[in-house]
């Protein structure tokens, strides 16, 4: 129920897109996210960037090409939302 008490946890006015997670919904998010693998390159995305993208996708049915320009390329969104769909990550979410 809202109430003047409430009301404030969940507005969504000072994020960029409404779909955005707030600082409170990440701390709690990337905890269930895997690290990266050991060896190789150091991750070079910004994972909660990459989280915002499909969230956006996800939130608003848009088409990939249609993706904002001030979130992470398409394609890193969309290997990152298949990576996590088959490791079974967005299960954890």
């Amino acid at each position: 129920m809202w109430t003047p008490e409430n009301r404030p946890l969940y507005n969504r006015d000072h994020l960029r897109y409404p779909s955005d997670l707030t600082d409170a919904e990440w701390a709690l998010v990337s905890l269930l996210l895997p690290p990266a693998k050991r060896g190789g390159r150091h991750r070079s995305v910004d994972l909660r960037e990459v989280v915002n993208g499909v969230m956006y996708v996800l939130g608003t049915g848009c088409q990939w090409r249609a993706i904002p320009k001030d979130l992470p390329p398409r394609s890193t969104v969309f290997d990152y939302l298949s990576l996590w769909s088959w490791d079974g990550t967005l299960d954890r979410l």
